[in-house]
């Protein structure tokens, strides 16, 4: 990123940021020098000058009837650091309150592809309870977001203590992997052999993370307390219905 697009990124328009980088260069000197290093007509210049003294980045000396402007010390920038960070503070209430974290409303956040599925996947590692519900299809995520992915995402869950109660389709495995396992905290459920799930599902911290298979390509994360309360209820009633795998080890 050049110099000139650092100055745009913290809020000067191109003119500004010409201005500013000519007067830079020319150390001190008047409007129509300044214009002329600028490449800018001396009237646009000056009033950009006038913009720039009020915003503390020039300063300037009177001589006789002519104005000498100079560059302040580049360290003046962070002024424009300061006054973005104000904006954003005052900001933040009514941006919070679109936020809507108080739960009045459900929150829902649709995301396309596989790089939306990811984004539920790692959502779920962000529980606090350390706790994963999940109803899950093992063949539709071998397929979408892939093998390789859920593979090391599992490694990840194993390696950040976060337990899994999962309830699968065993005419929807595809390997012989993820059994009921205590070192990989995870116990099994298998729903009965006409019932299977072509989308996974995470209940957890009044969420809902939803899966799809490949052929609809979208994930999505609910949020909302009594949709949680409600799906963890019927979670638990599936299982205690659901047949019951032993741990490996």
């Amino acid at each position: 990123m050049s110099t000139k697009n650092i100055l745009e990124d913290l809020g000067l328009t191109k003119s500004k940021a010409d201005v500013y980088l000519a007067a830079l260069a020319v150390g001190s000197g008047s409007a129509q020098e300044i214009a002329n290093r600028a490449g800018l007509p001396r009237t646009t210049t000056h009033e950009i000058l006038q913009t720039l003294v009020g915003m503390s980045l020039i300063g300037f000396v009177t001589k006789g009837r002519t104005r000498i402007y100079s560059a302040e010390p580049p360290e003046k920038l962070k002024i424009l650091l300061k006054e973005k960070e104000a904006r954003l503070e005052k900001a933040l209430p009514e941006l919070s309150a679109l936020f809507n974290t108080s739960g009045i409303r459900p929150r829902v956040r649709f995301y396309e592809g596989e790089d939306g599925i990811k984004t539920v996947f790692e959502d779920t590692l962000t529980v606090s309870n350390k706790l994963l519900r999940s109803i899950l299809s093992m063949k539709d995520l071998y397929e979408m977001p892939g093998k390789d992915y859920v593979n090391a995402y599992t490694r990840r869950r194993i390696a950040a203590g976060i337990k899994l109660r999962v309830v699968r389709s065993e005419g929807k495995e595809v390997e012989k992997v993820w059994p009921a396992s205590t070192r990989d905290s995870r116990d099994l459920h298998y729903a009965p052999d006409d019932m299977f799930f072509p989308m996974t599902v995470y209940i957890y911290d009044n969420k809902l993370g939803l899966i799809s298979s490949k052929k609809e390509n979208f994930g999505m994360i609910i949020e909302s307390p009594d949709l949680y309360q409600t799906m963890k209820n019927m979670f638990e009633v599936m299982w205690q219905v659901t047949r019951v795998m032993k741990p490996v080890d």
